[in-house]
């Protein structure tokens, strides 16, 4: 009796009455922690992941999502892969994508499981399967070029890392590709020593859904007939007098000419340069240097003002454009009224054209776009009347419509360098890429721009303007601040 009794004195301490609060407390939290991760459990994928990533590769952009929002037809994402074996990227971005439209539709299926299913899609593991019914069009998206692996750590070091996330690019990319009936081919020409785009923008361009062909107009009488755009990227050596007049000849109808000047300029290029000049593009002499928009001291080195609008200010946020060995241009009067010419990249008017032996002071354009609308007379058959203005007119005497119009566009960027892969790569916050896209998306009548570049996983770097005091500041100034705090915190402890 005597042990029973102490025993329930046990249980009527205080010591005891705490402990039994302490583990009922434990008891009451763990059931709550459980409960709630049962709950968020049941949460869709897409919903409870938080992107914390550096780079935030689960953004999605504006551009995206309005595809997205905008999408009429049902589109079929089939992913081959064994979804617990993936890239946790990989299968969080899949699941917040497919979360932005119910037109959209994500299966995984395991081929491990299901070997048969690599034969029916006719294609390999680690794949995503996009098509759309409606159109009847179907393509491909590797694991490989969504997470980019660094191919020269792997061959050399044996060491597995990535250094590009593209899930954003690839996947809208192929969305636009599957839902589009419409196609454009770009012609870059030949045979004057230009240089070869890089592989960052074939990539974009294939993105858009664009044919990328070639072309030597020295060997062919005329601009093929189903070029959309004709690209000329950084040409070393002028265009014969028949190429000039080809070229002529093809803007005159309508085409869309395109040009980037390397370390050549067109005033080296006199055929060149007399086309230009008819649509009131000059080439300065010498190369800008612009103190006042430049990259951290570097003169030549230069952030230009951007002067775009509608389907050329697509993206275009931050307005960071770098540009190296830039040449410059002044605009004239076009050789016809007809012509339309304005700059939408230029340096500031503190910027110089420099040379060995002069300093030209001036704003000077580096970017500029000339358009021209044609108007093509065509036969309206029997019974019409021309009138004394020279226009045609039908007997009752209203105007004859079947005149059908065109609008020629040449685009002009004085320096290559804007789709350097030297300067992409190397500050991919920067815009150089998205202004490009937009510049060639806007050739085409009802297309928009969607090739999104890859994130980087690796370190991006400062892309201040000027430094000086505020770098001074940051270097210097807030770690001697946090010293002396310290200190004086220090100070006053051992004091007391």
């Amino acid at each position: 009796m005597n042990r029973i009794k102490a025993l329930k004195n046990i249980f009527r301490t205080s010591g005891t009455r705490h402990g039994a609060y302490s583990v009922g407390l434990t008891v009451l939290v763990l059931a709550v922690v459980i409960v709630f991760n049962l709950i968020i459990g049941q949460i869709p994928e897409a919903y409870r992941n938080v992107d914390v990533s550096s780079t935030k590769i689960y953004d999605i952009s504006d551009t995206t999502r309005d595809l997205l929002d905008s999408l009429d037809k049902e589109v079929d994402m089939t992913i081959l892969a064994v979804k617990d074996d993936t890239d946790e990227r990989i299968t969080t971005f899949l699941s917040r994508y497919a979360a932005l439209s119910d037109k959209i539709s994500a299966e995984w299926i395991d081929p491990v499981l299901h070997p048969s299913a690599l034969t029916d899609y006719d294609t390999t593991e680690n794949t995503i399967v996009v098509s759309c019914a409606d159109t009847g069009k179907t393509t491909t998206v590797s694991f490989d070029d969504i997470l980019v692996m660094d191919q020269y750590s792997y061959y050399y070091y044996g060491t597995t890392s990535y250094t590009e996330f593209d899930g954003e690019g690839q996947l809208t990319g192929a969305v636009n590709y599957v839902t589009n009936d419409t196609d454009h081919t770009i012609y870059q020409t030949t045979g004057h020593g230009e240089s070869t785009l890089s592989t960052t923008v074939t990539d974009l361009m294939e993105k858009n859904s664009y044919t990328l062909s070639e072309v030597n107009l020295l060997m062919t009488t005329s601009v093929p007939e189903d070029c959309d755009l004709l690209l000329m990227d950084a040409p070393t050596a002028d265009l014969s007098e028949d190429e000039a007049q080809m070229l002529r000849d093809y803007l005159a109808d309508g085409g869309k000419v395109m040009v980037l000047f390397g370390d050549t300029s067109s005033a080296d290029l006199p055929n060149l340069a007399g086309i230009l000049s008819e649509y009131g593009i000059e080439a300065a002499d010498g190369y800008i240097a612009d103190p006042t928009r430049c990259y951290q001291g570097n003169y030549y080195y230069i952030f230009p003002e951007l002067s775009v609008s509608g389907d050329m200010a697509d993206g275009i946020s931050s307005e960071m454009v770098l540009l190296t060995n830039a040449h410059g241009m002044n605009l004239n009067d076009p050789q016809r009224d007809t012509i339309s010419t304005s700059a939408f990249m230029s340096s500031s008017d503190q910027a110089y054209a420099v040379t060995e032996s002069t300093q030209e002071q001036g704003s000077y354009a580096l970017g500029a776009v000339a358009s021209e609308t044609i108007k093509n007379e065509e036969d309206s058959g029997s019974g019409d009347a021309e009138d004394t203005s020279g226009s045609s007119a039908s007997d009752d005497g209203t105007a004859d419509s079947s005149a059908e119009e065109k609008e020629s566009r040449l685009t002009v960027i004085s320096a290559g360098s804007l789709i350097d892969q030297s300067i992409t790569d190397t500050f991919p916050q920067l815009e150089n890429t998205q202004l490009f896209m937009n510049a060639v998306t806007a050739n085409f009548d009802g297309v928009q721009n969607l090739s999104i570049e890859a994130k980087s996983l690796g370190t991006e770097y400062n892309t201040m303007q000027h430094t000086g005091l505020l770098s001074f500041f940051v270097i210097f100034g807030i770690p001697a601040v946090i010293l002396i705090g310290g200190f004086v915190v220090w100070f006053r402890r051992r004091r007391a």
